[in-house]
């Protein structure tokens, strides 16, 4: 039996948690009853937390050393207060037991990987003397931080997106400023406040909760100095067009696939396509909505995976043996739903799945699918895959490349001839061979291309984009 999460989310302003000027239910999002009552930032509190965020990086002392151990503390807190985790986030993101177990998992790796990235925070030596009439002149960059960091995050993870943005601008000297997603905000307030029990000054971390309102309020804070974004495209558009010359961190939408060579280990690849399919319910950049199988492989695919998804529970997130649990909402379950009548009014066939039910929609597997179809040619953003028969290595990788987005492919392969040439290929961010697109390390650099955004997540890369250079010369 669950117990129910903390009733308030607060904003966290200037090293104070405060009520904001309004507020709102959040849903439980299994039973659709009112879970956590969300503070709203009013446009004084946004514009108090960014001049703190500004006041606290300038007046900070923290060095390299300091501000990695702080991330270490903050990493043995998460992890020791994981059973709350796991509870807020099943009510708030209707996530599964393992799907919340994984995502704090992730965060705590995500944290000690941002304290090392921060001990290590430095330039390089630049060999000056190597260009003529510069003998004696030694030549150094220094990596400093940019300042203020807006961070703008997500529902779909709630703790580690948060922990990827957040932990690297520490770690680079930064001051933060956090607007979550006012679906999940209760795992950001836990998040703010394991950092700073861990020793982070308060005021260099602010959290405000709120709508696009809030989001184009801490747009127009001229302090801030990066804004590192997680969402639609259409979003992340309007934030660079008015970032202007501040700098930007894009992460954004997607149309995710993953190919299923003629040589493929079914063995292998099947668990691990069903798992990037439904974990969260879908709502994952990366997980598959088209699979794309080779002819001679499709009827073999085909009906192991109707009965591989047909099997799979799905409904209560408290129930240990669920699979797949709600989407964000029920306006989300009903757009899901819509597009796959509309798919199989048009002639694609359900292999498996099922009427909605609240903000479940059951575990979906559609096949004759047409190009055209919105499953096709849209984020669905949920738990809907399609099955897709290629003849050719080039038509699949050319039906990848026919989107404008770009974010990361899968490729269930055993010909090296054939995975190095889809890697030089496709026209995204990351390729997995004998993987799944769904297939992320915390440590590796992860974003997209094309319309799926730009710049580098992962806390080695992350820390560079939230840092600048600054070159240093000394005449002798």
């Amino acid at each position: 039996m669950m117990g129910q999460p903390a009733s308030e989310a607060r904003l966290l302003v200037a090293g104070d948690w405060v009520a904001g000027d309004r507020q709102r239910d959040v849903l439980d999002k299994y039973h659709l009853t009112p879970a956590t009552r969300l503070h709203v930032a009013s446009r004084g509190q946004v514009q108090r937390a960014v001049v703190a965020a500004h006041d606290a990086w300038r007046a900070s002392t923290l060095t390299p050393a300091d501000r990695g151990a702080i991330l270490d503390r903050a990493a043995v807190l998460v992890d020791a207060r994981s059973a709350e985790l796991v509870l807020v986030m099943a009510v708030e993101a209707g996530f599964t037991v393992n799907d919340a177990q994984g995502e704090i998992r992730r965060c705590v790796q995500t944290l000690r990987l941002s304290a090392e990235e921060a001990r290590r925070f430095a330039g390089e030596m630049v060999p000056i003397e190597g260009a003529p009439q510069q003998a004696g002149r030694i030549g150094f960059t220094l990596r400093v931080p940019l300042g203020v960091v807006c961070a703008i995050t997500p529902f779909n993870a709630p703790l580690n997106t948060i922990a990827h943005k957040v932990a690297p601008a520490l770690a680079a000297g930064n001051a933060v400023v956090l607007k979550p997603s006012s679906h999940t905000p209760t795992p950001a307030n836990l998040l703010a406040e394991l950092l700073i029990e861990a020793g982070l000054p308060p005021p260099m971390l602010s959290v405000l909760h709120g709508g696009a309102e809030v989001a184009g309020w801490l747009l127009d804070e001229p302090l801030v100095r990066f804004y590192a974004f997680t969402g639609s495209t259409e979003v992340g558009r309007e934030i660079q067009a008015r970032a202007g010359l501040r700098r930007t961190q894009m992460e954004l939408g997607s149309i995710a696939f993953t190919i299923v060579a003629d040589d493929a280990d079914l063995d292998r690849a099947l668990p691990r396509i069903v798992a990037a399919a439904y974990r969260k319910a879908g709502q994952v950049c990366t997980s598959i909505q088209t699979l794309l199988v080779h002819r001679a492989r499709i009827d073999e695919v085909t009906a192991r995976l109707a009965s591989l998804v047909r099997g799979l529970p799905f409904g209560d997130p408290a129930d240990p043996q669920t699979v797949t649990g709600p989407v964000i909402s029920v306006e989300a379950a009903e757009r899901i739903e819509r597009w796959v009548g509309d798919a199989v009014r048009g002639g694609a066939e359900r292999l498996a799945g099922g009427p909605r039910r609240g903000a479940v929609v059951p575990p979906t597997l559609l096949a004759r699918v047409g190009d055209t179809m919105t499953v096709a040619c849209e984020e669905i953003f949920g738990p809907v895959m399609s099955i897709v028969p290629f003849a050719t290595l080039d038509e699949a990788i050319a039906r990848v490349n026919s989107t404008p987005y770009g974010l990361a492919t899968g490729l269930f392969t055993n010909r090296l001839d054939d995975a190095l040439r889809a890697a030089r290929r496709l026209e995204v961010g990351g390729v997995h061979i004998n993987e799944t697109s769904s297939s992320r390390v915390d440590l590796m650099p992860y974003g997209g291309s094309k319309d799926s955004g730009f710049g580098r997540e992962g806390p080695h890369h992350a820390v560079r984009e939230m840092s600048e250079e600054r070159m240093v010369t000394i005449a002798t």
